[in-house]
């Protein structure tokens, strides 16, 4: 890549043929030292993806300990320190950070038109504040481990003498989620500040694509939910390390304290999981059916009311601790109402199918899972936040179940779908589509088997979190084992999806054809218009947006929509060069129509010159006549007045001669 400079004094950045943002700069170095968000977010979703496979092998042999009702694989601390190391790997370091972090990050500053976001050091500190605090919760497996939930509720994580709370292993599990939460704070203010500030020239709030409102949302609730968070294990810390009385109700504290900040920032922290793959979902149900957007502006506002709502809402977790009737009440109610604003994203994509051009592809297919799988979520939900029938499945598999509906048939879903749709325009290949359709089907089998099963098993009693169920009664017994036993299996089809998904990503890294497209989607927002892979500076003129992302019906009559392309007739986002272009066609027409004006009348005179040279040559023969006609009635004059002459002379010559 070089810089020079233009005719007109402005430094202007060339790239050479075939260079991108993956081979501009070499080594490893280069890498973990870069300020390109895309990098960053490359590295984002490789270390994502690591740690979701590890929790993922954790999940089995989770169902593989339940298998049967004794537990033969794991004697149950060890059990417990399994299940809290799956859930605490897979919310904070994977689920949180993922779509975020990993596809933000690279998404967000192509489709707002600008080279980078606000603070691409402050990004790049965010990238290994996260590594660190995932060093720090990991090392606290060789410090003995963590056997309270994922949750650390108090008095298991305040009280030395519970399980192996003994050691350092709670610190430093604590410890490293609060320096995950300092990673999420940095991400938002960033993103936030990027979307203000960088959008590109004639990008206003209502032609952003969808996916930077629930980008934009989530930063909100990063922003100010997370403190609490980091608050309030720091004050947990503080207790065990001081032996000051917060939580803890031997030392004058109050666990049920715990749970209200902690839930005070863990139910936003759902909608920080949710709404990113709900943005997700709104670019590929307009993408993949060709179809403008139904309801832009209700999807767009919805976000924002569902980020507001989510801080109001956390007492629905606590309807069995002991809280009054009164604020448990206020609670349900207001949980109903956080599904109006998510009723209102389900029904508008629905509607943006309809009579749609779908093609069933693998992004497509996700889309459609998350669909089912995330309304099956939502509605579970309504039982969890009614008040009698929570009461029941509380701390049940129903609750796991519902869980596990929202966050992995909502975001991971989501994510999967967001990975398929990018992965063309981030890495320059294609993956096997048959594969990613093949895979799609066995994840959708394999995940309503496991978590379906689970419902029932919730429905019949089956606590969480309990890794042996033989004391059952025989009748209940026989339910369990028959249900853990579905769920185990449909785990088993899941894990087989998500490898088979794993092999054909990285086979496309070495093997998969090369995308020669910009735009293989024919989509309308402004990260298709960059190159494939995109540049290190993504643009290579400053692009301005002309019309919304998701015109298709506006911009083509059929429907289709033939992508936002240099070369496009009527594209949606043009770079400044083509803008000039077209801005000076009216111009030159103009000046061509007053040409042709003035030679109006220039045309006219020669018009009337060669009409007037046509007459005067058509006179000619006739003059020609007259003059001959003249002529020879002068010679008939002349003859006969020679002849008079003669007659005259000859009249004389006889007078002489009679004279004579």
């Amino acid at each position: 890549m070089a810089t020079v400079t233009t005719a007109n004094g402005h430094a202007s950045e060339h790239h050479e043929v075939g260079s991108n943002y993956l081979n501009a700069r070499k080594g490893v170095l280069s890498w973990l030292f870069t300020l390109d968000h895309k990098r960053i977010g490359v590295m984002y979703l490789a270390g994502t993806l690591f740690f979701f496979m590890i929790g993922g092998i954790l999940a089995l042999l989770v169902r593989t300990e339940l298998l049967t009702p004794a537990g033969d694989l794991f004697q149950g601390d060890t059990y417990n320190r399994v299940f809290t190391l799956h859930g605490a790997i897979m919310v904070f370091i994977f689920i949180i950070p993922s779509v975020p972090a990993a596809l933000g990050n690279f998404v967000l500053p192509l489709m707002l038109g600008t080279k980078d976001v606000a603070f691409p050091r402050i990004n790049l500190l965010s990238f290994w504040i996260w590594m660190l605090g995932t060093a720090f919760l990991l090392y606290s497996i060789i410090a003995g481990s963590v056997d309270t939930g994922w949750t650390f509720y108090t008095p298991y994580s305040s009280d030395p003498q519970v399980g192996s709370q003994a050691g350092s292993a709670i610190i430093w599990a604590l410890m490293g989620v609060f320096i995950l939460g300092f990673s999420s704070i940095l991400t938002g203010v960033n993103f936030i500040t990027t979307v203000h500030k960088m959008r590109a020239p004639g990008m206003t709030w209502t032609k952003m694509p969808l996916f930077i409102w629930g980008i934009y949302a989530t930063a909100v609730i990063q922003v100010l939910a997370t403190p609490v968070l980091a608050i309030t294990l720091l004050l947990l810390t503080i207790e065990r390390t001081l032996g000051i009385g917060i939580f803890d109700p031997a030392l004058g504290g109050d666990p049920v304290l715990f749970q209200h900040f902690f839930w005070f920032y863990s139910h936003p922290a759902v909608y920080i999981m949710i709404l990113p793959g709900m943005a997700i979902i709104s670019e590929l149900v307009t993408v993949h059916s060709k179809k403008n957007i139904f309801g832009y502006k209700p999807i767009a506002y919805s976000s924002m009311a569902i980020a507001i709502i989510s801080f109001l809402v956390w007492g629905h977790h606590m309807f069995t601790s002991g809280q009054s009737e009164l604020a448990s009440t206020v609670f349900s109610a207001l949980t109903f109402a956080v599904a109006v604003p998510t009723a209102i994203k389900v029904f508008s994509w629905v509607a943006t199918l309809y009579k749609g051009s779908i093609s069933l592809n693998t992004p497509m297919l996700y889309c459609l899972s998350f669909l089912f799988l995330f309304t099956i979520g939502g509605l579970t939900g309504l039982f969890c936040s009614t008040l009698a029938t929570d009461i029941h499945i509380h701390d049940t598999y129903f609750v796991v179940a519902h869980f596990h509906y929202v966050m992995m048939g909502g975001t991971v879903i989501a994510f999967l779908g967001g990975l398929h749709h990018w992965w063309p325009k981030m890495t320059g290949r294609w993956y096997n589509e048959n594969w990613g359709r093949f895979a799609a089907a066995l994840v959708f089998i394999g995940f309503n088997v496991t978590f379906f099963s689970q419902f029932v098993l919730g429905s019949q009693g089956m606590p969480r979190r309990y890794h042996t169920y033989h004391s059952a009664s025989p009748d209940l017994k026989a339910i369990f084992t028959k249900w853990h036993q579905v769920s185990t299996v449909g785990s088993y089809i899941l894990a087989a999806g998500l490898f088979i998904t794993l092999f054909y990503l990285l086979h496309s890294l070495f093997r998969g054809k090369k995308v020669a497209e910009k735009n293989p989607w024919g989509a309308k927002s402004l990260e298709w218009l960059t190159e494939t892979p995109p540049i290190e500076h993504n643009f290579h003129e400053e692009p301005v947006c002309l019309h919304g992302p998701y015109d298709y019906d506006e911009i083509s009559p059929d429907g289709q929509g033939a992508g936002a392309d240099e070369d496009d007739d009527s594209p949606l986002y043009l770079d400044k060069k083509t803008e000039a272009k077209k801005a000076e066609e009216p111009k030159a027409e103009e000046k061509k129509a007053e040409e042709k004006k003035a030679e109006e009348p220039k045309a006219e005179e020669k018009k009337a010159e060669e009409k007037k040279a046509e007459e005067k040559k058509a006179e000619e023969p006739k003059a020609e006549a007259k003059k001959a006609e003249a002529k020879k009635a002068e010679e008939t004059k002349a003859e006969e007045k020679k002849a008079e002459a003669k007659a005259e002379a000859k009249s004389d010559d006889e007078a002489d001669k009679d004279k004579k």
